[in-house]
Parts: structure tokens; sequence; C-alpha cells
């Protein structure tokens, strides 16, 4: 999940969210394996019923954390790609290419390590996309931990990858992990979006309709088998944001923006991270440890993404495609694609779209788990490094420069 670039929350907020993040994961795991297991599973597996008339929704709790606060989380994804390719990042061509071919090499390797592991079995083949997907909220909180000292441009530079692998993410949800589609629901999804694009086009200023409207989609993509956290990214589209409204005042877009993040970053991720990452090792086999779905994973995230995202980039800047921003060293770029294998929330979702089973299901979870603590714990190493060798070369500059 992306955060907003110079309007988005300050480092020391997306330290507190991945802290919190965090925290959600290990209660999770502390939940699954003491007798509060009972508890945890049972909240998870309780039903939750909405009825109107002849139309119902009747899920496990989990589902609708999974299908529904998700889908809030995919709004502020989308709001925040509208925003970039209108003034962000994203909007000129020229300050996208290095992050473009960095985020491709950071989808592409990881799932291909993935799938050379996993080749001789169809069903494990499925999760190729797991270890493509980054958890920028994690990520974030990470390099925000390092202080003032990390360079804006490469927090600008890491954010807008996020942004481009959000996008492939939902592309990739959308295209390989849709079940059978109903088709008469999916045209009632279809009449809801055609409704959201009148009111952009009618000039609509208030955000409640779009989400009254957003809402219906949702239900109805849930109905119709597409999966329905597309419909956070469908109505964000429709949220009406433009260069000379922001020069008037503030945008629909940015004020649901800013009213949302709070929530998405403190409440909705850490409650996702609660119910997906508990994982009881009472039952764990060797299979779930160094199973090839497991190791697939792990060995995607820590070793797919930096390779991925290192050996774009150096080919983008070596054909002349791009160069690296002013006051970043190849170190800062290591150090960042290792912390874009963090893939934690994100793989987990990905991973229990394209897994059911439980015992597949707790390979994910180990896979993701593993692969991002490795991820985060050495991204953060050389990236201290890093920064300590760059502060340290300032001081002998300054000393030099000083007059005797």
């Amino acid at each position: 999940m992306t955060t907003s670039g110079t309007r988005g929350a300050p480092l020391s907020s997306d330290a507190a969210a991945g802290i919190l993040l965090i925290a959600a994961a290990v209660l999770a795991l502390a939940f699954s394996n003491t007798s509060l297991y009972v508890i945890y599973t049972g909240l998870l597996n309780t039903k939750v019923s909405l009825v109107i008339g002849a139309f119902s929704i009747d899920k496990p709790l989990l589902l609708w954390i999974n299908d529904g606060l998700m889908a809030v989380f995919f709004l502020l994804v989308g709001l925040e790609l509208k925003r970039e390719f209108i003034e962000g990042e994203l909007s000129d061509r020229r300050r996208a290419a290095l992050p473009l071919v960095a985020a491709l090499g950071g989808l592409a390797m990881p799932a291909a390590i993935y799938l050379l592991v996993n080749y001789d079995d169809a069903d494990a083949l499925r999760g190729w996309a797991i270890p493509a997907a980054t958890d920028i909220a994690f990520a974030l909180g990470i390099l925000a931990l390092l202080g003032s000292r990390v360079p804006v441009a490469l927090k600008v530079f890491l954010l807008a990858v996020a942004i481009i692998d959000d996008l492939a993410a939902i592309v990739i949800i959308a295209v390989f992990y849709t079940d059978a589609i109903s088709a008469t629901s999916l045209a009632i999804a279809g009449a809801g979006t055609a409704a959201l694009l009148a009111m952009n086009r009618l000039g609509v200023r208030r955000i409640a309709p779009f989400v009254l409207v957003g809402i219906v989609v949702w239900a109805f993509l849930l109905k119709s088998g597409v999966h329905a956290t597309l419909a956070g990214v469908v109505t964000a589209l429709f949220v009406p944001h433009s260069k000379r409204q922001v020069a008037d005042r503030e945008t629909v877009l940015l004020a649901a923006e800013h009213n949302l993040k709070p929530w998405v970053l403190f409440f909705i991720m850490p409650v996702f991270a609660f119910a997906n990452a508990g994982v009881s090792f009472a039952d764990i086999s060797a299979t779930d440890v160094f199973g090839p779905i497991t190791i697939g994973i792990a060995l995607g995230l820590f070793l797919g993404k930096p390779i991925g995202i290192m050996g774009a980039v150096w080919l983008a800047v070596r054909a002349g495609l791009a160069k690296l921003p002013e006051g970043i060293t190849w170190q800062h770029i290591f150090g960042v694609a290792l912390l874009a294998g963090v893939g934690f929330t994100m793989s987990l979702f990905i991973g229990s779209l394209a897994f059911a089973g439980a015992q597949d299901g707790a390979s994910v979870r180990i896979g993701v788990l593993t692969g991002s603590v490795l991820s985060g714990l050495c991204g953060y190493l050389v990236l201290r490094r890093a920064l300590n060798h760059t502060a340290s070369n300032r001081h002998v500059v300054q000393q030099v420069q000083q007059p005797a």
C-alpha cells in the first residue's frame, strides 16, 4: 500500500503504522499458539450476514475482512494512483522511467523464482504472484526508523515503485484470481460504474454519493465472481481531481485521501494482519516449513525482489533510459530493493486468493513471514550503513572546506 508523496503522512506516522502492523502480526501468532487459539479461530469463523430483501451476503468474518475492509484499502490505493498520475511522480515520463523499470523487474524476478521452484506442481503454480507484492506500509515504516537522514529522493523512489507495484497487483487480481462470473451481477456492477462516471461528469463534489454507489458496485462484484476489492479502485477512478482544482482548493479526492489514510494505516491494515498472520506452529510439518511453496515465496521476496529491481535499474541506467536521482547511490537503491521484499499484507492477501486449503495457507504464511522478516532486517542494515557512510563523507568534505 502506498502513502502519499509529499502530501502523505510524515515519516513518524509511517513508522507508527509499520510498528502497529508488526504488533498485530505478533498478536496473531500469540493467539494462534496459546489457549487463545479457540477464541481466535472462533472469531474469524463467525458468520456475519447482510440481508436486504432477496439480496443476501452470508460470509465468515475473515472473508468480510478480506473482501470488505480490503476494498477500502484498495479505494485508498486507487485515490493515490489517480493523484500520482495526474500531478505526482508518475505524471512526468522522465521521472517515472526509473521506478517503472524497477517495479517491473521487482515483479518479474520473484514470480520467476517461485515458478522455477514449483514448476512441477500445477496446483502450487497458482501462487506465482504472492512474492511479487510489496507491503509499502511496512517498507516505509522501516525506512522511517532511519530518521531524517533518509534523502527525500529515496523515499520518493520507493513510493513510486510501490505505486506501480500496487497497480500491477490490481491487474493481477482481476485477471488471474477471478472465479466463475455471473453475467447478471456483473451487469449491475457495470451499471453502478456508469453511475460513477455520470456523477463525475455532472460535477458532483461530495464523496458520499461515490461511496454509496461504490458499495453497490462492491456487493454485485462480490456476487459476480470478480474479486470485490476491485470495487475500491473502480470507485477511486471517478472521484474528481484535476490540476486546476488543486490550484483553487482541496479536491474531493485529496479530502477523501486525507480522511481515509489514518483509518487504513491504523485500523484496516492491522486488522487484516491480525486476521491473516496467525500460524499455529503446533500443526506445522516439515513440508510447511521446507516445502516448495514456502521456499518459493521466501526466496522470491528475499532474493527475487532485490535481484529484479537492481538488475532492471542497472540496465536502464546503462542504456541511458534513466539516471539515479541526485544524492542517491547504488547502495541506497540496494537497500530499497531489499525493503521491497517485505510482502506481508499484500502477499498474504494474494495468498488467500491463490490457496484456500489450510495446509497451503500455512505454507503461504510461513513463506511470507520468513521472506518479509529477512528482507526488512537486511534492508534496514544496508540502508543504515549507506546513510552512515554518506554522513561520514559529508562531514569529511565539510572539514576539508573549512579555512585553516
